[in-house]
Order: C-alpha cells, then structure tokens, then sequence
C-alpha cells in the first residue's frame, strides 16, 4: 500500500508539472483546454515540487511526510478549484493522499503522546535502592519466593529501578479466530513508583494496522487499541477494574525484574510448597494473583482472577505460562510466555510473546 501510495504521489505531482510547462509554452498540455497564466504556472509547479518533496519523505520513511501532504492537496485541490471542467477528476486521487495524510498524522500523533507519557514516567521514577540484595534480605519471603530469586540471579545485586524491553508477538483477537496476527510491542516499566507503559503495533486481517497502549501509574489504568491510529477500537480508563487489571498485569510481569518482588507495595503468603500468593496495594487500586514455580525456582505459571475489561460483571481467570527461560543481562527470567482466558466456552490463548530484548537501569529514555 505504501508502494502504491509513492507511485500515485509521483504521477499526481508530474502532471502539475505539466500545467506549469503549459503556462510557460514549453510544452501542450492538452487535459487543460483552459489558458494558463504564468502565476498560476507557477502554483502549479510549487504543488510538483511539494508533491516531489512528499513521496521522497514517504520513500525514506520520514515521520513527517503528512506535513507536506497535506500542504500538496490543498494547493492541488486550489488549481482544480480553478479549473474544474477539466481537472475535477484530480479531486479523486487528493481524496486518497488526504486520507493517507489523515492516517499518518494519527499515528504520528498516537507515538508523539506514548513519547511525552514515558517521559513523564521516567522523570517521576526513584532509584529503588543501592544496597545489595543478600539472603537475609529476602528472608521473610516464602521459601518458594527465596528460591525464585537466588535462582534468578538477583542476590549480590542491587535492587532495578527500571526496565525498557521489546517484544515479538502473536495475538488473536477473538475466540473464534483461527489464525495469529503478528506484532511489535514496547514496553517501559518503572519500580519506584510501580507503573508501566507499553504500546502494540499488529494488523488486523494482515491489512489494517491496529495500534494499541496500555499503561498503570498513580494506580490508574488505561487501554486503548485503535484502528489504523484513528478510529477507536477500545478506551477503558477511570474504572475500578481496570486500575485492578493493570495492577495485575503490573504484578503478573514482574518476573522479568525479580527485585521488584521486595516492593513494599507487594505482600506474599505462602499457598504451598511451589507457590505462593502476591497481594498489591498502591494509591487506591488492589490486586493480587499466584505464582506457581518449579522444584529448583524457575518461575511457571502466574493465574489471577482478572476483569477482562470495564465492562465485565465478573473477574475471568487469566493466566500467564513460561514456555522458555533464560539469562539476559545477568538475570534469568521467562523470555517466552503465553496468556490465557479461561472462559465459558473454554481456554482461550490470545497471546503468544518473546522477549527480544531487555535493559536494566537505563540512564535516559529513548525517543520512541
């Protein structure tokens, strides 16, 4: 589609450049019966350059290349305006850029918002604590707690204060659906205050994007998914479920920065010999969830009692399985996981992800 969009950019534009050669008699331009004046000869060949300007920015990706779109059709639409009888077919082919304008703009608008929302996360983040992580440190925790974090390599460390990952996914998004959507995710999380944010990029029927972004700070959930950055799929915020939620998934993901497991937000209670209860409290919101390990601490499984969104009645069993491990980064975590829905009509996997990479206490949030 965006190959399609330079090609009909770049022909759009050549045949303003025409209009131009016409006004100055270095060539015919015989889809205009019309005279035109050399002032208007030389709109017409502003719109080429401008339109020139803008399938460049779009062959090189720039971010920007709506700005100059939206300044081409206007100018386009002007000239057609004034030569409507013979150039209103034009109004077409500016219908379409305009609408691609339209879209960019959104997505750019859409990741310009995260931007400003993971600065202001992490100019509000605290170190934890500089004081090394020992066994005694962690004594007070269950057993299977203790277990967990020697295993993971957090003792002799100190405590993370923050985390930046990526991740590839797989998503369906509905019960019925038969194949997997693939997509990108980033995800910024902070410890002190506990809060994240993270945003998805997928297509749906592998031709519609679908953006989405979900967050937790100040005990306050938001989530949102929009089609092609513009049109509203989903936008849960100010409910009590999905402060829960997002606490939840908050909790369900800190094993990939075990530390935060000593948060003073955070109360364990030992279930059993390989499991053990975590119950979260932070500004107002309140959720807790199990996490279930192997004999030697490995972590397994994570299943909470989750509202699915802001409109269900009752909270739906929601679990999170490590399908592989590893060590990244001196510390050993689950980099691929899958989560689940237990629902009426049975289990229902939605999301496959992997870690691609992640990084502790990082110094400055990028860009984007």
């Amino acid at each position: 589609m965006r190959i399609a969009l330079i090609i009909l950019i770049g022909i759009h534009g050549i045949i303003h450049l025409f209009g131009f050669l016409k006004a100055f008699g270095i060539s015919e331009f015989n889809a205009i019966s019309q005279p035109i004046s050399k002032t208007f000869g030389l709109i017409w060949l502003l719109t080429f350059v401008i339109f020139a300007i803008t399938m460049i920015l779009l062959i090189f990706q720039s971010h920007f290349w709506w700005l100059s779109g939206f300044l081409a059709v206007i100018a386009s639409q002007v000239l057609i305006f004034n030569y409507w009888s013979d150039a209103k077919f034009g109004t077409i082919a500016n219908l379409i850029i305009l609408v691609s304008v339209i879209i960019a703009y959104s997505n750019f608008s859409f990741k310009n918002k995260i931007v400003e929302e993971r600065k202001k996360l992490f100019e509000n983040s605290q170190a934890v604590s500089e004081i090394v992580i020992t066994k005694e440190t962690i004594s007070e925790l269950p057993s299977i707690v203790q277990k967990w974090l020697i295993n993971s390599g957090t003792i002799g460390k100190s405590p993370i204060s923050n985390v930046h990952l990526t991740q590839e996914l797989q998503l369906k998004l509905s019960p019925d659906q038969e194949n997997w959507n693939n997509g990108k995710a980033e995800q910024y999380f902070t410890i002190n205050p506990p809060a994240f944010n993270w945003n998805i990029n997928t297509k749906m029927n592998s031709i519609f994007s679908v953006v989405g972004r979900d967050k937790f700070e100040n005990g306050n959930g938001e989530m949102i998914i929009k089609l092609l950055s513009l049109i509203s799929v989903a936008d849960a915020k100010n409910s009590d479920k999905i402060d829960q939620a997002t606490l939840q998934r908050y909790l369900a993901e800190i094993v990939w920065f075990p530390s935060a497991s000593l948060s003073p937000y955070i109360k364990w209670e030992s279930l059993d010999e390989y499991s053990a209860k975590a119950t979260m409290k932070y500004n107002g919101a309140k959720g807790s969830g199990e996490f279930h390990f192997d004999e030697i601490g490995n972590f397994k499984k994570f299943v909470a009692m989750r509202f699915q969104d802001s409109n269900a009645v009752e909270p739906t069993e929601w679990t999170v399985i490590a399908t592989q491990t590893e060590e990244r980064n001196g510390i050993k975590i689950p980099i691929e996981c899958e989560a689940s829905w237990k629902l009426e009509s049975g289990k229902w996997t939605w999301l496959k992800l992997k870690i691609k990479d992640i990084q502790y206490n990082v110094k400055e949030m990028p860009d984007g």
